[in-house]
């Protein structure tokens, strides 16, 4: 792991006086930057699950026969010494 020194931490410095400047000069403030970060991760969270949420539905429904299926399968295997 890279050390932190002195010049590291000066030049951190640096950059967030130059960074909250360019934002205060664009009227953003941390509030508003956290804000949208969280808004878009739930908008991003909403959008997976209608995309990929009728698909659960199936997969239970499969998993209802597909999982007895692999089990005994494995377990025939397993008792006849053929892992």
């Amino acid at each position: 792991m890279p050390k932190i020194t002195g010049g590291t931490v000066v030049k951190l410095l640096i950059a967030s006086l130059l960074v909250g400047l360019v934002l205060a000069v664009l009227n953003i403030d941390p509030q508003n930057v956290l804000q949208s970060a969280r808004d878009g991760a739930e908008a991003l969270i909403e959008m997976g699950a209608s995309v990929f949420g009728w698909a659960f539905k199936y997969v239970l429904i499969g998993a209802v026969v597909v999982v007895p299926v692999w089990l005994a399968l494995y377990l025939w295997r397993y008792l006849r010494g053929k892992r």
